[in-house]
């Protein structure tokens, strides 16, 4: 049984910092990419990061270009995802993610999600 398991959410004040990370188990994603959604009350699940096998591409939402860092950990199992500058509107539970394919940045290739991680930012 796959499992993808989110730590390091939380609260934060306007313009702090936070870094997520994702830990998989029972298959290896090694070959396969690996994002980041999240949900914000009311709101849609959107697309935020992801990341590629095949040169590390990386792919972030226009809302988080510049802010955010997705990166795969040592462990070929992991990912994590580095938000720099975080405000009231980044608040909402983020989902780790992780596909069967080398390549996907939307949710419809990502079939395995973790349970999510809350995020608040505080103005």
């Amino acid at each position: 049984q796959v499992q993808l398991v989110e730590s390091g959410g939380g609260l934060v004040q306007a313009g702090g910092s936070l870094r997520l990370s994702c830990a998989a188990s029972g298959q290896s994603f090694s070959g396969r990419a690996m994002g980041w959604f999240r949900q914000a009350p009311g709101k849609d699940r959107e697309f935020v990061s992801a990341i590629y096998w095949f040169g590390r591409s990386t792919y972030y939402a226009a809302s988080v270009q510049g802010r955010f860092t997705i990166a795969r950990g040592n462990a070929k199992n992991t990912v994590s995802l580095h938000m720099n500058s975080l405000q009231p509107d980044d608040t909402a539970v983020y989902y780790c993610a992780g596909s069967d394919d080398a390549s996907c940045s939307n949710s419809g290739c990502f079939p395995y999600w973790g349970q999510g991680t809350q995020v608040t930012v505080s103005s």
